[in-house]
C-alpha cells in the first residue's frame, strides 16, 4: 500500500533548529490551550513552547524522547521506533530518553487508554520523515547534485552514483538553517525495516541486569522514608493516636499526620517517617491509633450482592437502543434470561505504590514516581501546591506494572505533603497488604440479560442491563442518565440483531473505585459473550456459526471470528470429554478474541489450547503484540478463577498474594496469537483489547465440556462439577 505524503506548510509542522550551534531539533509545538501544532519555530509565537522530539548533534549522536511512561507495555521501543524508521536509522544508533510530563512535550503523555501508540503514529513518523528529508537537502546542497540522487541510510546520507556519504552530525548544522518540506514523503509500509518487524525492546536488557530504574529503587541525598497506617474502612476517620511506643524505634524520626483523596473517598492516615524503610515499618506497628469509622463498618460484599440484584429489578436509563426489543421480546416465540456477577478486584501490580519528593528552596518540586499519568501531575501539581508550572520536575520511572492504578497520583500526593511537612526528601512505599486493601478497586457489576429468538432459530431481540457503581464513585449519580464508561462496548457489538436496548442502573459503593486494564470492558464481555452463548444452545446451533450468521455484513469482527474458525480448527471434532468456547469483543481501546480448548479433569478442567486473534490495522512490533495479548490472557485467567476482594465489617478480607493469588507459570496455558493487520491508516489499541474476550471464550468451554453454565466469577477451575 503506497502511504501518500501528509501536508505540512510553515503554520502547520516542524523545524529542524539549531541548539547554541552544537546540534539540531526536532519538534512540535504547543499553544497556551496545551494543543499541538506542528510549526517552523521562527513562527513561535509568544505562548507557545517548542518541543524536541529528535535532537542531532555535531558528534552524530542522535537522541529520541519517549513521551510515554513504561509500565511494560513496550513503548520504550515502538515510540522511538516512530521516528527512527523514518529518519533510517536503528534504536542501536540513539539514545532514548524519557520526558517527565513537561507541558511543551503536549497534554498527551500518560499511559491509558491502550492509546500510546496509535496517537502517537502519524505525527511521530512526520517528525522522521521531515529530519531525513532536511539532512537529504543539506547534503545534495554541499555535493552540488540533485535532491533525488541521495538518499539516507544507517544515520548517514549517501550519493547514488559516487558512493560518497556525509553522516547526519556533519549536516546537522547545514539542515538546522533549511525550510521544514511542506509535503514530507513518509515511507512505503513495504519499504519498513523496523516497524511492522520483530524487534528487541531496550529496556528488556536494563531489567534482565538490573540497571533499570523503577521508582522503588531511587535513592535521592538526604532522603528519608515514611509509611502509612491509613482507616482500615472507607470513609472512616482519625479519632487519636498514641505514638510513644513509636517514637522509641531505633531510626524513627517524627511521626506525622496525612491526607489521602481517590475519587470521591478522603481520609487521614498516620504517618511515620525513619531514616531507614524497617524503621518506618516497625514504628508503624508500633503505633496505637483509634478509628472513627462512621458507620461504614457494615459495608459487606454479601449485602452488596443482594442490593444489586434488588436494583436490577429497577427499568435504568437507556444507553442505546434500537428498534422495538420490548415488543420484539413480548412476542417472540422463544425467551431467555440470565444473569452475570463479577466482583470487586484489585489491581495487584509487582511494583506497589511508591513515590520520592523533595522541595528545593521553598517551592522547587521535585518528584521520582513509577505513574502512568506525568503530564496530569504537571498540569494539576502547580495548583494545588501553589507554585509555578517551571518550579515542578517530574522524573518518570520504569513501572511495576499500572493496569488503571497508576493512573490515579493520591500516593504521589501523601509523598509531597510528607516532604513538605517535615523540610526533607521522602520516600512513601506502600507495603503489599496496603496496595491489597486500599485501593482503588475495579467495581463489582452485575448484568441482566434478556434475548430473544424467532420459531427457525434467529436472534431477534437482546438486552443487556448494567448494574453497578460509577468509577468515580459519586453518591449522588443522576440515575435518568447511563454512565458510558460503565456501559463500555456493549454498543459497538457488531451483531446483527434488530431489536436491542442497553441500559445502566446505578447502584452507589463506598469504597474508591478506578479504571482497571480494558476498564469495564473485562465485566461486561463475560456477561455478554456467554449470553450469545447461551442463545446459540436455546437454538440448538453451533456457536461459531451462530455468531457468524449474525455477521453477514464486511466487519473486523467477522474478520476476527473468521480467522478464530480458521486458525482452531474449529470443526474439527475433539476428544471425549473436551469442550470448545469462543467469544469476541470490540470496545473503545480496540479488538480482539479467542478460542479456548478444555478437557474434564476430575472434578475440574484443564485448559488445553488458547488461540487469539487480535484486529490491530497497522503493526509497530509484533513481538510486544505478542507479549501484550499473552499478558492480558494471565490477567483474565486469574481475574476469572482467582480474582476478587471481599468486603466484611467494612474492611477487605484479602491481604496479600496469599489470598489474593495470581495464576502462577505453571497454571497458565500457551497462547497462540495471530495478528490482523491490513497495514490500513486505523490503528487499534494493544494492551488492553486481548483481556475482555478471555474469560467469556472459557466460560464457553466449560459448558461445552460439561454442560455447567458459569455466571458467576470468580470461579474454581478445580471444582466445576
Amino acid at each position: 500500500m503506497k502511504t501518500s505524503p501528509s501536508t505540512i506548510d510553515r503554520r502547520n509542522f516542524i523545524r529542524l533548529t539549531g541548539i547554541t550551534g552544537a546540534g539540531l531539533m526536532l519538534g512540535l509545538s504547543i499553544n497556551v490551550k496545551g494543543e499541538t501544532n506542528v510549526e517552523h519555530s521562527a513562527n513561535i509565537a509568544e505562548g507557545f513552547e517548542f518541543s524536541p522530539f529528535v535532537i542531532i548533534e555535531k558528534s552524530g549522536q542522535i537522541t529520541i524522547f519517549n513521551t510515554r511512561p513504561e509500565i511494560g507495555q513496550g513503548v520504550f521501543q515502538s515510540i522511538p521506533a516512530l521516528i527512527a524508521e523514518e529518519l533510517e536509522v536503528s534504536l542501536d544508533q540513539v539514545t532514548i530518553k524519557q520526558t517527565g510530563g513537561e507541558k511543551k512535550f503536549g497534554g498527551g503523555q500518560s499511559a491509558g487508554g491502550s492509546a500510546s501508540v496509535r496517537s502517537s503514529y502519524n505525527n511521530l513518523r512526520q517528525v522522521g520523515a521531515a529530519a531525513k528529508a532536511m539532512l537529504i537537502t543539506a547534503a545534495s546542497t554541499q555535493w552540488a547534485v540533485p535532491f533525488g540522487e541521495c538518499y539516507a541510510e544507517s544515520a548517514k546520507v549517501i550519493h547514488k552514483p559516487s558512493g560518497k556519504t556525509l553522516g547526519y552530525g556533519d549536516l546537522a548544522e547545514a539542515a538546522a538553517k533549511l525550510e521544514v518540506p511542506k509535503t514530507p514523503q513518509l515511507k512505503d509500509p513495504k519499504d519498513f525495516k523496523i516497524l511492522g518487524k520483530p524487534s528487541p525492546r531496550p529496556d528488556v536488557p536494563l531489567k534482565s541486569n538490573g540497571k533499570a530504574m523503577f521508582g522503588i529503587d531511587v535513592k535521592v541525598p538526604g532522603m528519608v522514608y515514611a509509611s502509612i497506617e491509613r482507616c482500615p474502612v472507607f470513609g472512616g476517620t482519625l479519632a487519636s493516636f498514641d505514638d510513644s511506643a513509636t517514637k522509641k524505634v531505633k531510626g524513627v524520626i517524627s511521626v506525622e499526620t496525612c491526607d489521602r483523596t481517590i475519587g470521591a473517598q478522603k481520609s487521614t492516615g498516620v504517618a511515620v517517617i525513619a531514616d531507614n524503610y524497617w524503621a518506618a515499618l516497625q514504628g508503624r506497628k508500633a503505633l496505637v491509633v483509634k478509628w472513627d469509622y462512621q458507620g461504614n463498618d457494615t459495608f459487606n460484599t454479601k449485602d452488596f450482592e443482594q442490593t444489586l440484584r434488588d436494583a436490577a429489578k429497577e427499568d435504568g436509563a437507556v444507553q442505546y437502543a434500537q428498534g422495538d426489543f420490548d415488543k420484539a421480546y413480548a412476542d417472540a416465540p422463544v425467551k431467555l434470561e440470565a444473569f452475570y456477577e463479577t466482583p470487586v478486584v484489585s489491581h495487584s501490580a509487582i511494583e506497589p505504590m511508591n513515590c520520592v519528593a523533595s522541595w528545593h528552596d521553598g517551592d522547587q518540586l521535585e518528584i521520582w514516581a513509577s505513574t502512568q499519568v506525568p503530564g496530569n501531575i504537571m498540569n494539576s501539581f502547580p495548583k494545588t501546591y501553589g507554585i509555578p508550572p517551571e518550579n515542578l520536575k517530574v522524573n518518570v520511572m520504569f513501572s511495576g506494572g499500572g493496569f488503571g492504578r497508576r493512573l490515579y497520583p493520591d500516593y504521589i500526593h501523601e509523598t509531597v505533603l510528607l516532604t513538605k511537612k517535615i523540610g526533607k526528601p521522602v520516600k512513601c512505599i506502600w507495603t503489599r497488604e496496603d496496595d491489597t486493601k486500599l485501593g482503588p478497586f475495579r467495581p463489582m457489576t452485575f448484568s441482566a440479560m434478556k434475548g430473544a429468538l424467532s420459531a427457525d432459530g434467529k436472534a431477534i431481540a437482546f438486552q443487556h442491563k448494567v448494574i453497578s457503581p460509577t468509577l468515580d464513585g459519586k453518591k449522588d449519580f443522576d440515575k435518568t442518565k447511563a454512565d458510558g464508561t460503565m456501559t463500555e462496548g456493549i454498543s459497538e457489538q457488531k451483531y446483527e440483531i434488530e431489536n436491542m436496548k442497553n441500559l445502566f442502573v446505578h447502584q452507589y459503593m463506598p469504597v474508591p473505585l478506578a479504571a482497571w486494564r480494558a476498564v469495564t470492558s473485562t465485566t461486561l464481555a463475560f456477561a455478554h459473550e456467554c449470553f450469545i452463548d447461551e442463545m446459540a444452545v436455546k437454538a440448538k446451533a453451533d456457536p461459531m456459526a451462530f455468531r457468524l450468521q449474525m455477521l453477514s455484513k464486511d466487519s473486523d469482527t467477522k474478520n476476527v471470528m473468521q480467522k478464530l474458525k480458521e486458525v482452531s480448527g474449529w470443526d474439527k471434532p475433539l476428544p471425549a470429554g473436551w469442550g470448545r468456547g469462543v467469544a469476541q469483543y470490540e470496545f473503545f481501546a480496540g479488538l480482539a478474541g479467542y478460542v479456548v480448548e478444555v478437557s474434564k479433569k476430575g472434578t475440574g478442567i484443564k485448559i488445553e489450547k488458547v488461540f487469539a486473534v487480535i484486529d490491530l490495522g497497522t503493526v509497530v512490533n509484533p513481538d510486544t503484540v505478542e507479549a501484550q495479548v499473552q499478558g492480558a490472557a494471565v490477567m483474565a485467567l486469574g481475574a476469572a478463577t482467582k480474582g476478587g476482594i471481599i468486603f466484611e465489617k467494612g474492611q477487605t478480607v484479602q491481604s496479600n498474594y496469599h489470598n489474593n493469588q495470581l495464576v502462577r507459570i505453571n497454571e497458565m496455558p500457551k497462547v497462540q496469537v495471530h495478528i490482523l493487520a491490513n497495514g490500513g491508516p486505523n490503528i487499534k489499541g494493544v494492551g488492553e483489547p486481548g483481556l475482555p474476550s478471555f474469560a467469556p471464550a472459557l466460560c464457553n468451554a466449560i459448558y461445552a465440556a460439561t454442560g455447567k453454565r458459569i455466571r458467576r466469577l470468580p470461579f474454581d477451575i478445580n471444582k466445576i462439577a
